[in-house]
């Protein structure tokens, strides 16, 4: 017997386990990732062997073999189990924090910091979460281990200065070498083990349609904009623990700035998204949110000798990279075909690990020959190239994505299932995927007719009871 689905219902008891067990557990990666960040640098310049370009190229190296291996872990995820490739991946990250931790080069760091990349447990994560969560839950569980990267991001730049104050960056790697094993037992231990293993085109890298994601330059425009916020994020990063030590703040004090700038931006930032979402202002906030990442480089170069002008800069600087993290993957969200999310998905997030790894190897560069106003202008200037290309941008159109699972049917019913749901009112698209026995469903959640689409599942599905 085919079980009816409930649009409306809440996940299970199960289905929040899987989620939420994931989510600490991409938490946990990216807690030890990004905790470095704030302390590399000051960490870096004092190792056998550095020049302000290693420095920089040790912050962002771990994108690099980010970038480069992440798709490849999800297709052999597919194959030899998401569970393995997953605590493959922690273990390549728990080896290299260990090489890390034990170097006293930057050159045994850079290698430490690119064997932590190769670890990219991303896309089998995303896979192992739709293989947990039924297709009407997947969308709202996927957008919580989003919350849980930012979450992350915040906790970590404000802990690590604070713990690198107690242990020392060589005990930070340690801890981080830690939380990878933490992570290992989580994903033995809690995270459920799915019934059945299948390829998920709204949540996977689907190879055949690469040159059909390559050819929609609203998503192009899209993936060169997380190319440009995290190549701007890891450059600065590159001076700025260094300038605020140089102006007279102690290293180990550095949190005091991050944490309320990171807390003030990200309560500014919640009637913008309200304005965007709601309101439906995407592109005027979108634009504004990236001029803001311009004015505050600017900023940052003029005012970089005084703390207070640090701080305050910052502040704006935060404002702008928080509301675009939080637009940048609705917009691919809407922007993409139901279908072809994976693939887009995964497109996006190579471009954003590649503009880690790029940013912090070119803010390095700059650093040494130009000082830091150098590094400021050269993000300013990718942020401005930013800015000129989003103008001509399409306003998005405010669909979000549903999934409803048609198991069972035969193709002439789907068919018939597919027709009719089209006719109601919020219902802007639909893909069949027979293969899948999934709908792919683009619809407007303002307009949405839920009680009249949820009476046209019972319909169709139950004629199969």
């Amino acid at each position: 017997m085919t079980k009816v689905q409930d649009i409306t219902s809440p996940m299970t008891a199960s289905e929040k386990r899987a989620t939420w067990s994931l989510a600490s557990i991409y938490a946990l990666r990216m807690l030890g990732l990004f905790m470095i960040m704030p302390v590399m640098s000051l960490f870096a310049e004092q190792l056998d062997g550095s020049t302000p370009a290693l420095m920089g190229l040790a912050i962002g190296i771990y994108g690099i073999s980010q970038a480069l291996l992440q798709i490849p872990f999800g297709l052999v995820s597919d194959r030899f189990g998401r569970k393995s490739i997953i605590i493959i991946g922690l273990l390549l990250f728990f080896a290299g924090s260990v090489v890390a931790a034990l170097s006293t080069s930057i050159y045994g760091v850079i290698i430490g910091r690119a064997i932590q990349g190769s670890g990219a447990i991303a896309v089998p994560i995303m896979a192992l979460v739709a293989d947990l969560t039924q297709e009407v839950h997947r969308t709202k569980a996927m957008a919580l281990i989003g919350l849980s990267i930012g979450v992350s991001f915040g906790v970590a730049i404000s802990a690590g200065p604070v713990l690198a104050g107690f242990v020392g960056v060589h005990g930070l790697f340690w801890l981080i070498a830690g939380l990878s094993l933490v992570a290992i037992l989580v994903i033995k231990y809690l995270v459920p083990n799915p019934v059945q293993t299948r390829k998920h085109r709204d949540a996977e890298w689907v190879s055949g349609e690469f040159l059909n994601i390559l050819k929609n330059p609203e998503l192009l425009r899209l993936d060169y904009g997380i190319f440009i916020l995290h190549a701007i994020l890891t450059a600065s990063f590159v001076v700025v623990p260094l300038l605020m030590r140089d102006v007279g703040l102690l290293p180990q004090l550095h949190w005091q700035v991050y944490l309320p700038v990171f807390v003030v931006s990200m309560v500014a930032i919640v009637p913008f998204v309200i304005l965007a979402e709601k309101k439906r202002k995407m592109k005027l906030v979108f634009i504004a949110a990236i001029a803001t990442l311009v004015v505050a480089e600017l900023g940052l170069m003029q005012a970089h000798s005084g703390l207070f002008g640090i701080i305050g800069f910052l502040c704006v600087f935060f404002t702008g990279f928080n509301l675009l993290e939080a637009t940048l993957p609705s917009l691919i969200s809407k922007t993409a075909p139901g279908d072809l999310r994976g693939t887009a998905m995964g497109i996006y997030s190579t471009c954003q690990f590649l503009g880690a790894g790029i940013g912090g190897s070119i803010g390095g560069w700059c650093y040494g020959e130009y000082g830091a106003p150098g590094v400021f202008m050269f993000c300013a200037i990718a942020a401005l190239s930013w800015l000129l290309l989003s103008l001509s941008m399409t306003p998005p159109r405010y669909w979000a994505n549903m999934l409803i699972a048609l198991d069972g049917l035969s193709a002439a019913a789907a068919d018939a299932f597919v027709a009719d749901v089209l006719t109601i009112a919020g219902v802007e698209d639909v893909t069949l995927h027979y293969d899948e026995s999934v709908a792919y469903l683009k619809v407007d959640n303002q307009q949405l007719d839920k009680p009249q689409l949820q009476q046209l599942i019972d319909k169709h599905l139950n004629n199969l009871a």
